[in-house]
């Protein structure tokens, strides 16, 4: 092989692999803004009809039923990526999506439309410069990553808590360890996602690339509700 042939072929190699990664990501991102879509189309066309918020609103069995609904796809999906089609992964994740947006319209009914929409661009923009931090930074974050999920755990256990003990300033710790946690996650979640990019065979993309939007979109919807409870303004 000469030396022409012997530099070509890695030089060739390595630029397959940058555009499987870019084409994959392309599709993890563009799915997490159409779950962002879902979620918010039907939270509107909820809120936009009384006779369903107040179905809703009144009936705790189908609210709470319908959160361990949520939970139960996110485990799923989580735990059956190897299995699923990419087809069964999207109608799942759609489904996740508009449950979410269910659930979302009653709390967000709480608080005015300007401070809602103030509150998701501040996310976006934080979550835009963390997956970006994520994707570019050279240092590992798995280290990091061990103690966000640590962090999460006694967060949910928190969170657990206070719904029974209703404390200013259980509520407030709440809320900055989670502003910590999820803006850690999000920035470990990106470049998990691009390592599994390069690495991941192209035929078995499509699933992965949903469970790794949901991902994403969790950590976006939970920042937004953290920032939200902060800065919110509520309806009088």
């Amino acid at each position: 092989m000469d030396n022409f042939t012997a530099t070509r072929v890695p030089a060739v190699t390595v630029q397959a692999t940058a555009e499987r990664a870019t084409a994959f990501l392309r599709v993890v991102y563009g799915w997490m803004f159409v779950g962002l879509g879902m979620t918010a189309a039907v939270a509107y066309a909820i809120t936009g009809s009384p006779a369903i918020m107040r179905t809703i609103a009144s009936n705790h069995i189908l609210f709470v039923g319908a959160l361990f609904a949520e939970l139960g796809l996110v485990f799923y999906l989580s735990a059956r990526v190897h299995h699923l089609t990419p087809t069964a992964a999207t109608i799942l994740f759609l489904l996740y999506s508009a449950l979410n947006g269910v659930t979302l319209s009653v709390l967000l009914l709480a608080y005015t439309g300007s401070s809602i929409a103030t509150t998701f661009a501040v996310t976006a923009g934080m979550f835009g410069a963390l997956a970006l931090f994520g994707s570019t930074t050279k240092r590992s974050l798995a280290g990091a990553a061990q103690f966000l999920y640590m962090g999460l755990i006694g967060l949910v256990l928190a969170s657990i808590l206070g719904v029974f003990w209703q404390n200013d300033a259980l509520q407030f710790l709440i809320s900055v360890v989670g502003v910590i946690v999820f803006t850690g996650l999000t920035a470990w979640d990106a470049q998990r996602l691009k390592q599994m990019a390069a690495e991941l065979p192209p035929e078995r993309s499509g699933a992965y690339a949903i469970v790794g939007a949901l991902s994403l979109y969790l950590n976006f919807i939970n920042l937004f509700l953290i920032l939200l409870r902060f800065q919110g303004d509520r309806r009088p």
